[in-house]
């Protein structure tokens, strides 16, 4: 589906495929040392091969994925959402969202959010975790605006983790 962005950019929402492992590494390395850092906690310029085949190669279940393309260029990733379920309690998933610095601030964020909190809903999981940076403050208004309920709780040094009790 054709979604327009608050800055006028026109994006697709599809779900990941195998064959998106080479735009989701060059996604990865046109990202900005501070979205990479709020996104995995740590500088990463690339992703191995095995990260790679999980990334990508989703069940769709228990781990569903979404990507955000340019209508101009679409093989260009601008955006991922996903969320990976808890083995041990079921109704949680832990959730991801990367949004291309270019379209920080413009909705995608937002949309990914809602788009895998309705499929997380129709898999039976009803809260999102997240482990963020505490000064990462999209994110967590990220997450406040997909949810009923937010909890945060400080973990060591300067991450937290969230709980995000899923809208119904």
């Amino acid at each position: 589906m054709l979604n327009r962005l608050d800055n006028g950019a026109l994006v697709f929402l599809r779900p990941i495929r195998a064959g998106d492992k080479l735009a989701l590494q060059c996604s990865l390395r046109a990202l900005s040392d501070e979205s990479t850092r709020a996104r995995f906690l740590a500088p990463k310029d690339r992703f191995s091969r095995r990260e790679l085949a999980y990334l990508t190669e989703v069940d769709g279940h228990d781990h569903v994925a979404f990507v955000a393309v340019e209508a101009l260029h679409p093989t260009r990733i601008v955006g991922v959402g996903r969320y990976v379920r808890d083995p041990y309690e079921r109704d949680t998933a832990e959730a991801a969202i990367t949004v291309a610095d270019h379209l920080q601030g413009h909705g995608l964020g937002r949309l990914l959010g809602e788009k895998i909190a309705d499929a997380a809903r129709t898999e039976g999981i009803r809260r999102f975790s997240a482990s963020m940076l505490s000064d990462n403050v999209a994110a967590l208004r990220l997450f406040s605006a997909i949810s009923e309920r937010l909890e945060t709780l400080p973990l060591d040094g300067p991450v937290r983790e969230i709980y995000a009790e899923l809208a119904a």
